[in-house]
């Protein structure tokens, strides 16, 4: 008579995953106080950014950090009555302060080398047509550029006209007199050019000549914008050579030219030119420039660079090459932009939150990680399978549960961010601000998933996701970020770089940062969508590798954890499986795998001879009325240490009718545990396997566990039926 018992299927996909959110919504309200102390780590480092903000606010608010004043009426008590402020009473640090409507025109000098470090025969440049290193001693030394090209007639003859052989100086028209000449300062330029340095400061002015005499240095009075200054102006010889290619130019720029801090520069040069194909009707050439200045003037990126007398000097050469000495291009003069009255004020959020903010960002990853692992170690990921949940569902739900967790954690970080007034938040566009964050911490996960998978203990996972947390900031603030800055060095290298997700969010909240501390300096915004389009912006390429990375990993990890998701797992070529041709019987086709290499063991009781006859029996039949059949599984433990291979299970042949209640009896050692963990998913067979309603432990286990039922030691709630 045939089994009319209904057969009981698996759960419905919703049903399973409605199982799983309120397991994980009941494990939130019970772990309320690990949510707020995760929620407060963020808000810690913003209380501290404030309160040291406020500090420094506090010291920066004094008279040598506001716009340069003068008393110009008392009363009888010599107490000040009007006071007139205005760059002309203002020293460089103050100027950025003053109200500018109309800002001043400065002449446009060339940026040349003071006289200790301009370019001498050295160990490190022994170039035979470099001057002696004893012009140092008197100060003698010629400014040195480079010049390569095609056509090095023609090369030659632009160079030639690019100094002029005497000086003309109006004091009157000072500006004007300049452009016809050339003057250069050794003073680094400001971050602006409201004043001046080179005519404020107490350096001396250089005119650069194809040739000095010996009276060739004198005092001019320089009024300019309502700035009245004598000022010492010192001939330095300007002395072009040719090199044949510009590798060459290259290799001589930078050899040797920095030794430790901006104190032991040596060999610095003032320009180099590369005239390319240029000739009579094509003009075309590269300039080189010093770009360090701004590095140690200022200690950021803003500086300005005295770039536009270079390339004036190398135009009007070739002008007057085609049309004549007579002819010029003059370059009169250089000039800011208006600007309102601010405050010195330096936002510690937007120029040190880069690595703190990382950190606050990536202490997401450990502890998704420890959640995960924790899963793992305590077998809970099993026991959910146990209770009919499938991969699906639990994917699905367990990286939603994840995305709120992070989605919640950022959004409290960004509001209270923006409430307590950190500029690094409110100046730049929240849109893309969130589209950043969303991307990335979808990386994280998926990245947690994908770790998790290494791990099987918590708080070895957790040190290695908090050393991943510090090190990742670390290493983006003293090792990324000098390559950041450095615009010399290779943009390709760069992204490369970005492919390590941690450098990836680095760079996108050091973009923020840049944007965000220009802002509140100038008075203006942050980063809008506009600006993503800038070749100096990163945003947009750091975006594109997250969002690529975020689904490579992604399926990275659900194959992975596919492979790997339970003791027994499966094959790494799983997917493979339905394009197979499935056997008639797998009993059938086990024991045609067999045959020819049964061999018979006489033992010592003639019961487990019998047990294990009725197996091979049963192996060659289509029979269901035995829903357990274990064939010969054994499990043995690699050797380690110097340790011998450890035999956990040495084999076993057993087959259980439908309705009987079997137990195992035997001392410890004998592989009960060790039976029943192969049995239920736990571990995998070393060899062997066993039969549960018809199907393989080593190929079916997520069907079987739709119908199976199993109380551990340590638990004894059991559900399920076999």
């Amino acid at each position: 008579m045939a089994d009319q018992r209904p057969t009981l299927g698996p759960a419905s996909f919703w049903t399973q995953a409605n199982a799983l959110l309120r397991k994980n919504l009941t494990f939130q309200k019970r772990n309320i106080g690990a949510n707020i102390r995760l929620i407060s780590f963020p808000l810690f480092f913003c209380v501290l950014f404030v309160v040291v903000q406020q500090v420094l606010d506090s010291s920066l608010d004094n008279a040598e950090n506001r716009c340069g004043c003068i008393c110009v009426e008392r009363n009888a008590n010599g107490n000040c009555q009007r006071r007139e402020c205005g760059i002309e009473y203002s020293t460089v640090d103050q100027v950025s302060t003053c109200p500018i409507p109309n800002p001043p025109e400065w002449p446009a000098l060339l940026q040349v080398p003071g006289p200790q470090y301009r370019a001498v025969r050295s160990d490190s440049n022994m170039a035979a047509d470099f001057p002696n290193e004893s012009c140092r001693s008197t100060g003698t030394c010629p400014a040195i550029s480079f010049f390569t090209g095609n056509n090095q007639t023609l090369s030659q003859i632009l160079t030639q006209t690019m100094f002029s052989t005497s000086l003309n100086i109006n004091s009157s028209d000072f500006a004007s007199s300049v452009s016809s000449n050339v003057l250069g300062t050794a003073t680094y330029p400001e971050g602006y050019n409201y004043l001046e340095p080179a005519i404020v400061q107490a350096l001396p002015l250089y005119n650069v000549q194809s040739q000095c005499t010996s009276n060739s240095t004198f005092s001019v009075l320089i009024n300019q914008s309502s700035i009245a200054r004598e000022k010492e102006v010192r001939c330095v010889q300007g002395l072009y050579l040719w090199r044949n290619s510009s590798s060459q130019v290259n290799n001589e720029l930078y050899r040797g030219y920095r030794k430790g801090n901006s104190e032991e520069k040596i060999n610095e040069f003032v320009s180099a030119y590369d005239f390319l194909n240029s000739d009579g009707n094509n003009f075309n050439v590269s300039v080189w420039y010093n770009s360090t200045y701004r590095n140690y003037s200022t200690g950021s990126s803003m500086a300005l660079l005295r770039i536009p007398r270079s390339v004036n000097l190398v135009s009007n050469a070739y002008l007057q090459f085609l049309q004549g000495p007579a002819t010029k291009m003059l370059l009169d003069f250089v000039k800011e932009m208006p600007k309102p009255e601010t405050e010195l004020r330096i936002d510690l959020s937007s120029l040190l939150g880069t690595l703190f903010f990382t950190w606050v960002v990536l202490q997401l990853f450990p502890v998704v990680l420890a959640s995960l692992v924790y899963e793992k170690q305590q077998k809970l990921r099993v026991m959910m399978k146990m209770h009919g949940l499938g991969d699906g569902p639990y994917w699905m739900i367990s990286y939603a549960y994840f995305l709120v967790i992070s989605l919640l954690y950022m959004l409290c970080f960004v509001i209270f961010g923006s409430v307590i007034g950190l500029k690094f938040f409110t100046l730049n566009d929240y849109s893309i601000q969130f589209v950043f964050y969303f991307l990335y911490i979808n990386l994280q996960i998926s990245l947690a998933f994908l770790v998790a998978a290494m791990f099987s203990n918590v708080k070895t996972a957790s040190v290695v996701g908090y050393i991943f947390v510090f090190g990742t900031g670390l290493l983006g603030g003293f090792l990324f970020q000098p390559f950041l800055e450095d615009d010399s060095f290779p943009r390709g290298w760069l992204i490369v770089m970005e492919l390590f997700p941690g450098f990836a969010l680095y760079r996108g909240l050091y973009e923020f940062g840049e944007y965000s501390f220009q802002g509140n300096y100038m008075g203006t915004h942050g980063m809008r969508w506009g600006d993503l389009s800038d070749s100096s912006n990163g945003m947009s390429e750091v975006m594109i590798i997250i969002l690529v990375e975020w689904f490579v990993v992604l399926f990275v990890a659900y194959y992975v954890d596919q492979v790997s998701s339970s003791g027994a797992g499966k094959s790494p070529l799983f997917f493979l499986q339905r394009f197979r041709r499935k056997p008639a019987s797998s009993f059938r086709s086990s024991s045609l795998q067999r045959q020819g290499s049964k061999v018979f063991v006489q033992m010592d009781k003639d019961d487990v001879n019998q047990e294990r006859e009725k197996v091979e029996q049963l192996l060659l039949e289509s029979t269901t009325s035995y829903p357990i059949i274990c064939d010969n599984p054994k499990k043995i433990y690699p050797a380690r240490d110097g340790n011998p291979a450890k035999i956990a299970l040495r084999g076993l042949s057993l087959a259980l009718p439908r309705g009987e209640c079997f137990g195992m009896l035997g001392p410890n050692g004998a592989g009960k545990t060790s039976l029943i963990n192969m049995m239920i998913g736990l571990t995998k067979p070393t060899s062997g396997t066993t039969y549960l309603q018809g199907l393989d432990i080593l190929t079916s286990m997520d069907i079987i566990y739709t119908s199976m039922g199993v109380c551990l030691p340590h638990s004894m709630t059991c559900s399920g039926k076999l």
